[in-house]
């Protein structure tokens, strides 16, 4: 994994409701990604293929850093853990070229710009990663998180219906919208843009 923010270090970001760190999920962080995952509203997780709630799905995912199989930051205000996003992809799938990235927010940096940092670091990251297709699932309600997906030139691909259920077995459907990368790249090529 060459290339990937994981590379760039920490930084601070200016936001109106404070500073953040931005840096690499590592390991110790744990505790702290597991408050996060409890602090926030289980609607918000419904879109996740893991409960990240549970200590042996943060302590998967870290392994996963840790091998490179994710690529993953974390936004902390402090001590506290207030974002996070990740890049997946299975290279021993038939999709090696595919990413499926991830980004949470807690309820209260909401509205700050910080859902759409992570984003932006996650499709930078997959692209630095060579990935030539991206994809992000979430529930069709999440409005604010689909506009900052399409703003980076996402579009939806499909729609599963009664996909996920929640724990009081309400059922929900989940938009899956993607990214093709290696197109949009190309077409930029072909007038000239990003050629060096």
């Amino acid at each position: 994994m060459t290339d990937s923010v994981q590379d760039t270090g920490p930084r601070t970001l200016k936001l109106s409701g404070g500073d953040v760190l931005l840096r690499p999920f590592a390991t110790g962080d744990e505790a702290a990604v597991l408050g996060f995952a409890g602090a926030l509203p289980e609607h918000d997780l419904l879109f996740l293929t893991r409960d990240i709630t549970q200590a042996k799905v943060v302590a998967a995912w870290m392994r996963d850093v840790e091998d490179g199989t994710i690529v993953s930051l974390l936004a902390l205000k402090g001590p506290k853990v207030v974002g996070t996003t990740a890049v997946v992809r299975d290279a021993l799938s038939w999709s090696p070229h595919v990413g499926d990235i991830r980004v949470l927010v807690s309820p209260e940096m909401r509205g700050q710009g910080l859902g759409q940092i992570l984003a932006q670091e996650a499709v930078a990251t997959a692209t630095a990663m060579g990935l030539e297709k991206l994809t992000v699932r979430m529930t069709v309600d999440q409005q604010a998180a689909i506009a900052v997906f399409e703003s980076l030139g996402f579009r939806g691909e499909a729609l599963l219906r009664d996909h996920v259920k929640d724990r009081a077995g309400n059922r929900h459907d989940l938009a899956i919208l993607s990214h093709n990368v290696a197109e949009v790249g190309a077409r930029l090529s072909a007038f000239g843009v990003g050629a060096s």
